[in-house]
């Protein structure tokens, strides 16, 4: 059965774009900063955020991506030769995510089979740090090899290879009009259960009461700014390519719309369910909410067990629909994060699909065994934090400036405009995207660069610097290496 790179139906766009977005930060990320950036008044500058990038930028990603109809890397050369380093260097940057979040994907595929009988044991702190990860602090972890980690993340790279070698149709299509669906109905299963829990006006009172007074500081717009960037996967190349695997009738604009919506919904509601949690187990342990709260792996696989501890029989059923939607929406995001390098390389080198992704995914399973080592833990955090903080809002700003100067976004809006059945764009969307984003994307960029250097340790300085070595020559070997397909420089654009 030959290849085929385009999408049966729009439903299937929508609800692939959905489930590259609604992913692990929505679940454990944004709860977080909702609360720690002033609780109800982080809404102000959170829906400022969506209104004024999430949707503009996502618009201009899928109409250059519909417009152009191939990779993310041949559309870039083609509207300048000399970017294409960015062509390549942003799919990079987004398959280095994926291997990394294999790994994530991979202890929670583990907290799946252990929620059955809490496997955790009493103290799910020690259980996680010590006897799962066997953390150990520093690099000479990495000749620890944690076989029990290893054989759960290659369980999930297998199960991401069914999905993705097969027509992207017939494999990311169907499975994403399956999964997110089933994902948000875990979600509200699990928010509703959580309302009912003794104790969970208490989180709830603590995450949404609002401290006005940060709206006048900066941090807390960042703060927003910062979480569409990561939570709708701006400038990750993603949008411009699922767009150029859209039908000629899609209407963008609304889509987009409906996308946003989905993805603000779920991390929302997520937050209930969390700070309701959150509040049952103040109410049980005495300890104040604030002393509760945590972001990232804290909330998920040690916060989490702790309530199912003390949640009776019930906790046999919440515990393994909680991991399992942690694991689906991992899922969802990961199937995503492989599709531009795969496209990109297709559209050079003139490999099938799946060809391209058998090899991609053998290459990410065989990286992604550093993470399988007492010192992985660590070693995800550093390179979460160079990829999401300087590589990729480094390459959303110069992106940014390439499909809205350079290519010229005001040639998109008749052609947008006249699919749309909702909002219609005009010279408001051009200042956005010309001047209003690259200057905010700037500030976050900055602010995050300086957040790095200020809070970086030896051993982070020095794998920040190696992975950057390793992402730029793997950019630059991508650029270099000669064309194998002869339509590689026939990227005409369509509007």
């Amino acid at each position: 059965m030959a290849d085929k790179n385009e999408w049966g139906s729009n439903l299937s766009f929508i609800f692939a774009m959905i489930g590259s977005a609604v992913g692990l930060g929505n679940i454990w990320r944004y709860p977080y900063v909702l609360y720690s950036n002033g609780g109800g008044a982080f809404y102000i500058p959170y829906i400022v955020a969506i209104l004024l990038m999430g949707i503009p930028f996502l618009i201009l990603e899928y109409g250059v991506g519909y417009d152009f109809k191939s990779s993310f890397a041949k559309a870039v050369k083609k509207i300048d030769s000399r970017c294409e380093y960015l062509g390549w260097f942003l799919p990079v940057c987004v398959f280095v995510i994926m291997i990394y979040y294999a790994a994530i994907l991979g202890w929670d595929g583990i907290y799946v089979i252990l929620s059955f009988f809490k496997g955790w044991g009493a103290d799910p702190n020690t259980y996680f740090t010590v006897s799962l990860l066997q953390d150990s602090g520093n690099y000479m972890g990495l000749f620890h090899f944690l076989p029990i980690i290893a054989i759960a993340m290659l369980a999930g790279w297998v199960i991401i290879w069914c999905i993705s070698h097969r027509d992207l149709e017939s494999g990311l299509g169907h499975v994403s009009k399956v999964l997110v669906p089933v994902l948000f109905i875990i979600m509200v299963g699990i928010v509703v259960f959580s309302l009912t829990l003794p104790g969970a006006s208490i989180g709830l009172s603590e995450l949404f009461d609002p401290d006005w007074s940060l709206l006048s500081n900066f941090g807390i717009w960042m703060a927003a700014f910062g979480q569409i960037v990561f939570s709708l996967s701006l400038g990750m190349s993603i949008a411009f390519t699922y767009a150029s695997y859209t039908k000629d009738d899609a209407d963008l604009i609304t889509n987009t719309i409906s996308i946003a919506f989905a993805n603000s919904l779920f991390e929302n509601f997520a937050a209930l369910g969390v700070f309701s949690i959150l509040g049952y187990m103040s109410l049980q342990s005495g300890t104040p909410v604030e002393q509760l709260v945590a972001q990232g792996t804290g909330l998920v696989f040690i916060a989490y067990p702790t309530v199912f501890n003390v949640l009776g029989q019930w906790a046999y059923v919440l515990g393994p629909l909680f991991f399992l939607t942690v694991y689906l929406a991992g899922l969802t995001s990961i199937l995503s994060t492989v599709e531009p390098l795969s496209f990109s390389i297709q559209n050079k080198f003139g490999l099938s699909r799946s060809r391209t992704m058998t090899i991609l995914i053998i290459v990410g399973a065989l990286l992604s065994m550093i993470y399988a080592t007492s010192f992985g833990a660590d070693l995800l955090g550093y390179v979460d934090t160079f990829i999401n903080q300087i590589a990729l809002l480094f390459g959303v700003i110069v992106e940014c400036i390439i499909f809205a100067w350079v290519f010229n976004a005001e040639k998109l809006i008749g052609f947008l405009n006249a699919r749309s059945k909702t909002i219609k764009l005009g010279k408001w969307w051009l200042v956005i995207v010309k001047y209003i984003l690259p200057i905010f994307i700037s500030i976050v960029w900055i602010g995050g660069i300086l957040d790095v250097a200020a809070a970086s340790s030896i051993d982070q300085t020095n794998f920040t610097i190696a992975t950057a070595i390793i992402v730029l020559v793997t950019t630059v070997v991508l650029t270099k290496l000669p064309a194998k397909n002869p339509d590689w420089d026939k990227a005409d654009e369509r509007i």
